[in-house]
């Protein structure tokens, strides 16, 4: 019997288009039907210098079909060479194309002489999420692109957190986690965002490790990049936000790239002083909302629901109620993300749900006594039930339909900051 998803909160795995865009100078090339990539960007934050308006498709119809869509997405590559100003041009299928079995491979190799690099990823609607299509873009660069490097740059460390786009602070964390890890005096090497791009990823393989701060997305690469391309990876799951956790990502991070200790606790005392000073400064304010706010549910994928679920714990002390997962986490991580949840201070345990049914998740938070006001951290979906609740509530996750996200983030010292005043921001406007 057919089930019915209402709301959920991803898209398919062929807006991956949206991580090749990250890509600067990266274009994606859609082997699909027409209008998937307007379906699939996000209405704000999505144009640039390719916008999806203008990605290449070959937006196959019936004909297509019947008799396949081979030559089509041959013409379209070519055409797209041709006329787009790109460093890298990534092909990716859609639903239709893999139904009716297009070789898309056997087209793409074709171009492999061709003055820029063009590869493909397979990421047809049906092979999962779009967390899934993100690795397989991925996997399509190391694969097709990468080769294994003798040459290794000393200190040198590719970062690798979550999905561009998808996550609404995707630049922002990634730009502090760059220098967080410089503080520490390693050299930091992204593929996404501004001035990052073909440069940064021929660098890949000359990395002393690969870094992925992510619960589970991206593993896979990690493996592979070990497997092929000798580089070994630090797996850190918890997004650190605020200065217990960033504390420890520091150390640890260091650790493993051999950093003199004291370097790592000087770089970490300076930031604490800082945090703490301001902490200080509203105490006040914090102690009085605790009252108000005595537990609180995050409502997004498992980086932030796992991340913003230990900051708010480990800094602020505030207590969990239930914690929802929602990007259809494969099973086989999900004993492992959930253990993080209860390696929390103060003998705190957070009870995590993963589910990908808005109305499901409704439901449970209807059902459980918040004690007070419930502080809710999700996505617009949650908007509404948070007020029926009357309790206080923040846009952390997609889809986001309230909040313009320029390059702000979450990660780290200064991140941890900023979602504090923006959590009690929301908290004191209610008396005024």
């Amino acid at each position: 019997m057919a089930k019915l998803l209402d709301k959920q909160r991803y898209k398919c795995a062929l807006a991956a288009m949206q991580t090749v865009q990250a890509i600067e100078r990266a274009i994606p090339v859609l082997h699909s039907g027409p209008g998937c990539a307007q379906k699939l960007s996000d209405g704000t934050g999505s144009s640039g210098y390719f916008s999806p308006n203008i990605f290449p498709c070959t937006s196959i119809n019936e004909k297509d079909v019947v008799f396949g869509g081979a030559k089509k997405l041959e013409s379209t590559i070519e055409n797209a060479l041709k006329v787009i100003d790109a460093d890298l041009y990534v092909v990716l299928t859609g639903c239709i194309p893999e139904i009716v079995g297009d070789d898309t491979g056997d087209v793409v190799s074709r171009f492999e002489d061709s003055e820029k690099p063009v590869i493909y990823a397979s990421t047809a609607g049906f092979k999962g999420n779009n967390y899934v299509g993100h690795e397989k873009v991925l996997d399509a660069i190391i694969d097709q692109y990468l080769e294994k490097s003798e040459e290794k740059e000393e200190g040198l460390v590719n970062i690798w957190a979550d999905v561009p786009y998808q996550d609404l602070f995707w630049l922002g964390n990634i730009r502090e986690l760059e220098k967080l890890v410089s503080e520490i005096g390693l050299k930091p090497n992204t593929i996404f965002g501004y001035k990052r791009g073909i440069d940064n990823i021929k660098k890949i393989p000359k990395a002393q490790f690969n870094l992925l701060v992510s619960p589970w997305v991206s593993l896979t690469n990690m493996k592979k990049m070990e497997r092929k391309l000798g580089i070994p990876y630090l797996h850190y799951k918890t997004l650190p936000i605020g200065a217990y956790e960033t504390g420890k990502f520091l150390r640890e991070v260091g650790k493993f790239a051999g950093v003199d200790e004291a370097k790592v606790e000087n770089v970490i005392n300076e930031h604490e002083n800082y945090y703490y000073y301001l902490i200080e400064r509203y105490a006040d304010l914090f102690l009085e909302n605790r009252v108000i706010n005595k537990q609180f549910s995050v409502i997004a994928d498992a980086q932030y629901s796992l991340g913003i679920t230990k900051f708010l714990a480990n800094d602020l002390g505030l207590v969990p109620a239930k914690q929802f997962v929602v990007d259809d986490t494969p099973k086989q991580y999900r004993e492992a993300i959930a253990e993080e949840f209860k390696n929390l201070n103060y003998d705190l345990q957070a009870e995590v749900v993963f589910e990908t049914d808005s109305y499901k998740i409704h439901k449970q938070i209807k059902e459980h006594d918040y004690h007070g006001y419930p502080l809710i951290l999700g996505s617009y979906y949650d908007k509404e039930l948070t007020e029926n609740l009357k309790g206080n509530y923040l846009n952390i996750s997609w889809p986001v339909q309230d909040k313009v996200v320029l390059d702000d983030f979450y990660v780290g010292y200064t991140g941890g900051i900023r979602l504090i005043e923006d959590i009690y921001t929301v908290a004191v406007s209610r008396f005024n």
